[in-house]
């Protein structure tokens, strides 16, 4: 009882488990050269460690039963304690479960990474790794701890280096405003490895909660970003008023006219016309991100040019660039003047401009043999 109670101590799992596992033993190894013991009660003393078997409230142990019951139960027994032992650990870190956690890259099994976390393993499987980054055997990092899952009959326990919530929870290692409540995080909108929107507000009037999350020379936000291989981090300060919400969110473009639709969850966006490209971001990023940290469909586009007529009648509009929160004709990669010229025609989406064959597209008016043959490449890919 002795070295149980030492085995149970140093595997953290509790010793009443290994002996109702050394009962069901006790009583196969009974079962395999006595018959079946479904009459039999198998008795253990906790003080002693003595073994009975009992029919009846009768002993009715054969002689020399402890050496054959020790034979039969050893690896009925080191199973028992193998899962009992399992189910701890799955027990300790399911109250970790939405919670920042150290460990080390162990070893690859086909696309998944094994990840040593301390008394177990996590599973870093391909589609909550960062796709830019390179893993490496030995490399300690940090993951989000996502969930515990169940597969094949088997517990794993899911980490992810791609949740947003990482984003949150490396912040509030490096900004004690955030664990003091004087900053909250809002919301997080975020392409791993490439770029992060975070927005944040104060509880307290004269903490500034952009400047708390940058800290000094930006020596906090660089450390979220050297932790997450260098992804960018957009701090926004969260405001109640939806269109001051939207307008901040497509920084570092400055929006000159916003009009917010609540109910359909939609913005129309203007913004200078030199800046167009800026607000949309690079294959529509900016327009993007912006779009889901604020929860609304945003489209943007270049403001108007041109004055008033000295008879009241309005200049000519200039052609308009159009980005939905999918980047649309802007995330081809298509110049500036492609699409401004598709734009002007009514093309407006990528799916428009798939129907239209080479010949419909040199009829639209400035689109030349190269802007055809851009736009077929770009397509294309």
């Amino acid at each position: 009882m002795a070295a149980l109670n030492q085995v149970c101590s140093e595997r953290g799992i509790e010793p009443e488990q290994v002996l109702e596992t050394l009962k069901h033993a006790i009583l196969a190894a009974y079962r395999k050269d006595y018959g079946n013991p479904d009459d039999i009660v198998a008795e253990i003393d906790k003080d002693t460690g003595e073994v009975k078997l009992l029919k009846n409230g009768e002993d009715v142990t054969p002689p020399g039963f402890g050496r054959i019951a020790a034979q039969t139960a050893k690896q009925v027994i080191l199973q028992g304690v193998r899962e009992a032992e399992k189910t701890a650990v799955l027990v300790e870190f399911s109250k970790k479960v939405g919670t920042l956690i150290s460990g080390m890259l162990q070893r690859r099994e086909g696309d998944t990474w094994i990840v040593d976390i301390g008394r177990t393993v996590g599973l870093l499987t391909p589609e909550e790794q960062i796709p830019s980054e390179n893993y490496r055997q030995n490399q300690r990092m940090k993951f989000y701890l996502k969930e515990i899952k169940e597969k094949d009959g088997k517990s794993g326990i899911i980490l992810s280096r791609t949740d947003p919530e990482l984003v949150k929870l490396l912040f509030e290692m490096e900004v004690p405003e955030i664990v003091s409540g004087s900053v909250e995080i809002k919301n997080v909108a975020r392409e791993p490895g490439s770029r992060s929107k975070v927005a944040v507000s104060s509880n307290q009037e004269k903490v500034d909660p952009v400047g708390s999350c940058v800290g000094q020379r930006g020596v906090r936000v660089q450390a979220v970003t050297n932790e997450l291989g260098g992804e960018r981090m957009d701090i926004i300060v969260w405001n109640e008023d939806a269109a001051k919400f939207i307008a901040a969110a497509l920084s570092p473009a400055k929006v000159t006219d916003i009009s917010v639709n609540k109910k359909k969850r939609k913005a129309k966006v203007e913004v200078p016309e030199d800046q167009l490209s800026l607000a949309i971001g690079k294959g529509g990023q900016n327009a993007r991100l912006a779009a889901k940290l604020t929860g609304f469909s945003i489209d943007i586009k270049g403001e108007k040019e041109g004055k008033e007529g000295e008879e009241g009648g309005e200049a000519p509009e200039p052609p308009k660039a159009v980005a939905t929160v999918a980047g649309e004709l802007s995330e081809l990669g298509l110049s500036k003047r492609v699409v401004n010229v598709l734009s002007k025609a009514g093309i407006t989406t990528v799916e428009k401009l798939k129907k239209l064959s080479s010949e419909e597209l040199s009829e639209i008016k400035g689109v030349g043999k190269k802007a055809v043959e851009e736009i077929k490449k770009q397509l294309k890919d």
